[in-house]
């Protein structure tokens, strides 16, 4: 793979070293898709390879606060998880940073008027780490029990205890469901224009959305790729109006309303969409040689249901009153994978905060539980 080739000229990494760091299956850590930034990738795998951790180690650790989850929630609670005294651990099936990492630019965080989703994400890890917490990031966590006094969770490489929990497991982007989206996953279909977006240089490629990810995603790709088709279903964007305008006013940026993707098609890779006008219904084939798929999230919530957290009614986004807490003593939930009702990096960071002060509430505070 290409990935494989660069990663070796830049690092001299052999193939059996990375995956014996990420696993055989590099659909789980999204490398696949990540050959047109891999310099930025591979700094941060080449971290991980030359700090690694035993994949055979399977031992017992005892922690005041594991928090399950390393975007911006989860870093902002391990900053001040470590701060207050807590032994804390952060646990995340990929590299730190969470989705903030993918994001082409951020415009909306205080204090940073223009900085991109990679940088910001870098500067959160740093800040948790010299806080004082321990960040585990390629270790997913297979089974956890929440119910007792102290909470055990088992990963892949060990198994832990803790006498409080943080879920902050953040969401995943959400499908479209046509026919051609699976099989050309990774081959042209992508939910990460940042991980992809260079390698079209050039090209003719399509964005489905109409949200701030969709515009976000498109103004960036506009500066790499010769021509970009925005189509979205409705008849106006649900961004932000800077950001709608900023789009519109893209010379190779061709937006097109009331209209869906039907099916996406290719040969072994992706060289065309079937487009429906969702008003006429008449059908147009046009040449793209990528898919962006920019639709929203869901969150990654299915672990912690299975062991007992409850969700909100009719959805699957946890379920946490005003101080994070979810239905089970001890356990915290903050972030993407929650019910609150905005998703930003800002209202994450915020619900991090407060998750581990509540935590250390719990903890240090005897009162606190009656």
């Amino acid at each position: 793979m290409l990935a494989w080739v660069l990663l070796g000229i830049r690092f001299d990494v052999k193939k059996e070293r990375v995956e014996g760091v990420l696993g055989p299956d590099l659909d789980v850590v999204d490398v696949h898709c990540c050959f047109g930034v891999c310099y930025t990738v591979a700094t941060r795998i080449i971290h991980k390879l030359q700090n690694p951790i035993d994949s055979e180690v399977t031992f017992m650790e005892n922690w005041d606060l594991i928090i399950i989850g390393a975007g911006a929630a989860g870093l902002a609670a391990g900053i001040y998880g470590a701060r207050s005294g807590l032994k804390t651990l952060l646990l995340d099936e990929k590299m730190a940073g969470g989705t903030a990492a993918e994001a082409p630019l951020v415009e909306n965080y205080p204090g940073f008027p223009e900085i991109a989703g990679t940088e910001l994400a870098d500067k959160m890890t740093l800040h948790c780490k010299k806080a004082g917490a321990v960040i585990h990031d390629i270790e997913p966590v297979v089974s956890m029990d929440l119910k007792g006094e102290t909470k055990k969770i088992k990963t892949n490489r060990a198994e832990y205890e803790a006498t409080t929990v943080i879920i902050a497991t953040g969401a995943h982007y959400n499908e479209i469901g046509v026919k051609g989206e699976k099989e050309f996953h990774g081959r042209g279909v992508s939910y990460c224009g940042v991980c992809d977006g260079p390698f079209f240089k050039g090209k003719h490629v399509l964005v489905v959305g109409g949200g701030n990810s969709a515009c976000t995603t498109t103004l960036y790709l506009s500066g790499i790729v010769g021509e970009l088709t925005l189509v979205h279903r409705r008849e106006a964007f649900r961004a932000e109006e800077k950001l709608a305008k900023d789009v519109l006013s893209k010379a190779n940026v061709n937006v097109l309303f009331n209209t869906e993707i039907l099916e996406i098609k290719g040969d072994k890779v992706v060289n065309s969409v079937i487009l429906s006008d969702v008003k006429t219904k008449q059908t147009r084939e046009l040449p793209v040689a990528a898919v962006f798929v920019q639709v929203g999230e869901s969150p990654n919530s299915s672990l912690a249901l299975e062991v007992g957290v409850e969700a909100e009614e009719g959805g699957k986004s946890l379920k946490i009153d005003m101080h994070q807490r979810t239905n089970l003593s001890g356990v915290f939930a903050a972030g993407d994978v929650t019910n609150h009702p905005v998703k930003q990096v800002g209202t994450a960071v915020g619900q991090g905060i407060t998750a581990a002060l509540e935590a250390y509430s719990y903890i240090k505070r005897p009162y606190y539980r009656k």
